[in-house]
């Protein structure tokens, strides 16, 4: 048998050297994309938890019969959120695409930038949460983020999803709003709440999506 070239064996060289690379790459690229998802779980956790804490704290400083009240009048209400389109149950979260999760969650997220602003005004006149100033540049942190998220997950494809980029309906609505208004000022910390818990369910799930295991219970 005749020896290999040394052009031959230049080129398989060459060839492994660019295989390699590429697995580097793309192994490097993998676990940019797991830290920036578990630092959005972690975010967004931080809010959920932030949430619950504020809206834990209000109720304290009411009086018994402001908390029956409240209580009766909150399950008929809506949020604004609710015109966002998302899953109904854990069944259908659970069958989700991670994109369709991570597209909802940057809508929940978004839906907050503006209402965040009425929000820290009305905990800072009556709660003491730490600095919720912070609360808006925390949603546009995280929404930042799940951008990235979406980006990656399209993977150089054009969004075909127009409606990430479109304003709620009445995209005012907890601003018009009186701070002082105590069922307002209920129903606004109830509804981030349960839109930072929504957010935090569709990531967790959309970060296990990630991997071969499809069992992501919630």
């Amino acid at each position: 048998m005749k020896n290999k070239s040394p052009s031959f064996l230049l080129l398989a060289l060459v060839l492994l050297s660019v295989v390699l690379v590429s697995l580097l790459v793309n192994q490097g690229r993998a676990s940019d994309n797991q830290r920036l998802f578990n630092n959005a779980v972690i975010r967004v956790q931080h809010l959920h938890q932030l949430a619950a804490k504020m809206i834990n704290d209000f109720e304290d400083s009411l009086l018994p019969e402001e908390r029956r009240q409240l209580s009766k009048i909150f399950p008929l209400s809506f949020c604004n959120s609710d015109y966002i389109e998302a899953p109904t149950g854990k069944d259908e979260t659970q069958k989700s695409s991670m994109l369709k999760l991570l597209r909802i969650s940057f809508r929940l997220i978004g839906s907050w930038e503006l209402p965040s602003q009425t929000l820290s005004g009305t905990v800072s006149n009556s709660l003491t949460v730490g600095n919720p100033n912070q609360i808006t540049e925390k949603l546009a942190d995280l929404k930042m983020g799940i951008s990235v998220l979406i980006k990656g997950c399209l993977d150089g494809q054009p969004n075909m999803d127009d409606n990430d980029s479109l304003p709620l309906p009445f995209e005012d609505f907890y601003l018009t709003k009186g701070e002082n208004n105590l069922r307002e000022s209920f129903r606004l910390l109830a509804c981030f709440k349960t839109d930072m818990h929504k957010a935090e369910t569709y990531l967790r799930v959309a970060n296990c999506r990630r991997s071969l295991d499809s069992n992501c219970t919630l």
